[in-house]
């Protein structure tokens, strides 16, 4: 039988026990991969005691099949496109730039939305825990650790509820560290390792991070 996490707040302080020893530390920042991330991270920062914040990031899906990447866009412009994929499916320039156009649009309307009056946390000499519930191809996770290198962090984790072996294998050459609770071989949804696996809402997220950032978490450094 599948062993399952009971859902993404279990998943976080799981995560958080295997974080312990950045806990305390005024060098380490949280950001939440939104949506899904959100209720991971806010049980993270909260038991490291570290500030949390959001990092937007967007998959470029293939016309047609969207849930397979060609790359990935973060809000600070950082752009990751997969040329394998791309020739692959045989994509031309003008459907590359119409789904970029697309996903930069829906970037910033989240930007706008999450950030209101909040200034992004400040992460240059840091060490950030980048978290997610799940990763599948890792190309989202992939452009905010490249994203975030050209930000000037000190150390970039990866903190994940379950990630596939290979997918794994790969971000451990990206980032400075990996922890994912589950790393299965055979694997097909990041949902089928949570007992409940709801679809995150802006609203909820937007209510878990004012809950953890409301005394000024956001503003450190």
């Amino acid at each position: 039988m599948l062993e399952q996490m009971a859902d993404r707040a279990e998943a976080g302080r799981l995560l958080a026990k295997r974080l312990a020893v950045y806990g305390g530390r005024s060098d380490v920042v949280v950001l939440a991969l939104p949506r899904g991330g959100v209720p991971v991270a806010v049980e993270i920062a909260t038991a490291l005691r570290a500030p949390l914040d959001f990092f937007l990031v967007r998959k470029l899906g293939v016309p047609g099949f969207e849930e397979l990447a060609f790359g990935s866009i973060a809000m600070n412009g950082f752009q990751l496109i997969d040329p394998d994929v791309v020739e692959e499916f045989g994509l031309s320039t003008l459907q590359i730039a119409a789904v970029v156009d697309g996903e930069t649009q829906e970037l910033e309307r989240r930007e706008k939305l999450y950030r209101k009056s909040h200034r992004p946390l400040n992460v240059k000499r840091r060490t950030v825990i980048l978290v997610d519930d799940g990763v599948v191809t890792g190309a989202t996770m992939r452009a905010a650790i490249n994203a975030l290198r050209k930000m000037d962090c000190v150390r970039i984790i990866v903190a994940v509820g379950v990630a596939p072996f290979s997918t794994y294998l790969f971000l451990e050459s990206e980032a400075d560290e990996v922890i994912s609770l589950k790393t299965p071989r055979d694997f097909h949804t990041v949902g089928q390792f949570y007992q409940k696996f709801p679809q995150v809402t802006d609203e909820e997220a937007l209510s878990l991070l004012s809950l953890t950032t409301g005394s000024g978490a956001r503003n450190a450094g």
